[in-house]
């Protein structure tokens, strides 16, 4: 019943972005959208933190009011966050650090201080702040119940699948409130981006690193929303821009590991003209299938061959199968044709994601979790392009990042490759063969001796496996919101 008492906040943070004739003309409007993103709670600061990204759509007076929801929110006490160290690191504070300075950043979730380590090293400290469990643990009872009470009522949240979503976000929530898990995505992008000569990760240090404190190399950077300093230092913004989509579209595609919160509060460029990214609470993940349907759509859109696009779509089973393949073709050409050959500054991504979201509507697609969290993050991620080079082309930037993965990865080498996966998976099974029709046997007298019996240890280790497989990883909620936001903004402002 708690997450009823909540539901006040979610109605005040919908009707700040719902009301005010002033959004775009400036006044205090913008302002007070903040305010209130900020009391609401760190879900709703999530929000605002998007939005900020995407001048284009919800406009350039409600995007520079929402910018200090990024890393510039009011900092818990100093003394608490000292104490907070020394509890959680188990040591007295001087044995671990020789320098502890006051909180550099804060955002939603945690505070950064500037530290120097005991061997002489600077670092960066992250500190949660105290209650966040509690705050997000109250937003995620209003989102569920409202969730709930949409896919009751209404057919469009249940092709949406709110209630998943939700349970997305709570999901992911959990990994993001436990330090060590964001060291550990920290770790693993730092590996797989090690031989990257333009985009870097800090290195962690896992001495100093507990559930609610995070302690990694410390970054002297320029931060990538401030133009005028990135070029008094020599960096160009338009390369930056490119650097910035390619890095990301790398990440998702090679790796299948990418960096989810590339805000520009996120984002710094070093000396050596490096983008560094820091924050690793939120990731996603894709997996092979995920990345070749990805690549294959985004190469499509590319050439303009949209019946190959919507053939993808087919084969994995994101459309049903009641609709045409050559009408599905249709409407992607009518996404696609409109944004080639124009400037970036004459694409609407407020139409643009309007008319997708229709289009999925028409089609039947349920949403689809492993890909919600990739389109948030290029949403995000094109925002911030466009807020270094204004003419930024999305397409033009990622094409070399699309065709040089199909090419080694969709090309005939590939498919050798996995042709030779699959004789090695044929090989095992026939190993295997004797030993499953055992089981095929003791399994047919199970059946004719009255049903299958499980264990109770062994239903919930399956129980626990099926969720395991079953949970995305991604903030879906959030994006749900943003677009929401975005596309409200848009029609009743522009």
């Amino acid at each position: 019943m708690r997450g009823l008492f909540s539901l006040p906040r979610l109605w005040h943070a919908a009707r700040a972005v719902w009301v005010g004739n002033q959004v775009r003309q400036g006044g205090a409007q913008p302002v007070r959208l903040a305010q209130v993103l900020e009391h609401q709670g760190p879900a709703y600061i999530k929000l605002g933190q998007m939005l900020a990204t995407r001048p284009d759509i919800v406009g350039e007076s409600v995007a520079t009011a929402l910018e200090h929801l990024q890393d510039r929110l009011a900092p818990f006490a100093d003394a608490k966050a000292r104490a907070l160290v020394e509890q959680s690191l188990g040591k007295r504070l001087p044995d671990i650090f020789s320098v502890f300075g006051p909180p550099v950043a804060a955002a939603s979730i945690a505070q950064v201080h500037k530290a120097t380590t005991t061997e002489g090293a600077e670092a960066a400290v992250k500190i949660l702040r105290p209650g966040i469990e509690s705050d997000f643990a109250r937003d995620l009872e209003a989102l569920g119940f409202f969730a709930r009470t949409a896919e009751f009522f209404s057919a469009e949240a249940r092709r949406l699948r709110l209630i998943s979503l939700v349970q997305t976000l709570a999901a992911s929530v959990t990994l993001e409130l436990d330090l060590r898990m964001e060291a550990a995505a920290a770790s693993e992008l730092y590996d797989r981006t090690s031989g990257d000569s333009e985009f870097r990760v800090p290195h962690v240090d896992w001495t100093r690193t507990s559930g609610r404190v995070l302690t990694s190399e410390w970054i002297d950077g320029t931060p990538i929303r401030d133009s005028a300093a990135l070029r008094a230092a020599g960096h160009d913004p338009k390369k930056l821009a490119l650097t910035l989509v390619r890095s990301f579209l790398t990440q998702a595609l090679r790796d299948g590991f990418f960096h989810a919160d590339m805000h520009p509060g996120n984002l710094f460029v070093d000396s050596q003209g490096r983008l560094v990214a820091v924050d690793f609470g939120i990731m996603g993940r894709l997996d092979a299938p995920m990345r070749r349907f990805m690549a294959g759509t985004l190469a499509g859109f590319l050439a303009r061959d949209y019946t190959k696009v919507a053939q993808l779509h087919y084969d994995v089973a994101f459309v049903p199968l009641q609709h045409d393949v050559e009408t599905f073709a249709q409407a992607l050409r009518a996404i696609g044709e409109p944004i080639f050959g124009k400037s970036a500054r004459d694409v609407s991504m407020a139409r643009l994601l309007g008319q997708l979201f229709e289009t999925t509507r028409r089609f039947d697609m349920q949403a689809q979790p492993q890909l919600v969290l990739l389109q948030k993050t290029m949403v995000v991620v094109e925002g911030v392009a466009r807020g270094l080079d204004p003419d930024f082309d999305i397409w033009e930037a990622s094409r070399p990042v699309a065709e040089r993965w199909v090419t080694q990865n969709l090309g005939p080498e590939a498919h050798l490759a996995r042709a030779a996966e699959g004789f090695t998976a044929l090989g095992k099974l026939a190993q295997d063969l004797p030993q499953l029709v055992k089981n095929a046997e003791e399994l047919s007298q199970m059946v004719a001796e009255g049903g299958v019996r499980l264990h109770p240890d062994t239903a919930r280790q399956i129980a626990r496996e099926q969720d395991r497989r079953n949970r995305p990883l991604f903030i879906a909620v959030i994006t749900l919101l943003a677009l929401i936001a975005g596309a409200l903004l848009w029609r009743f402002y522009s």
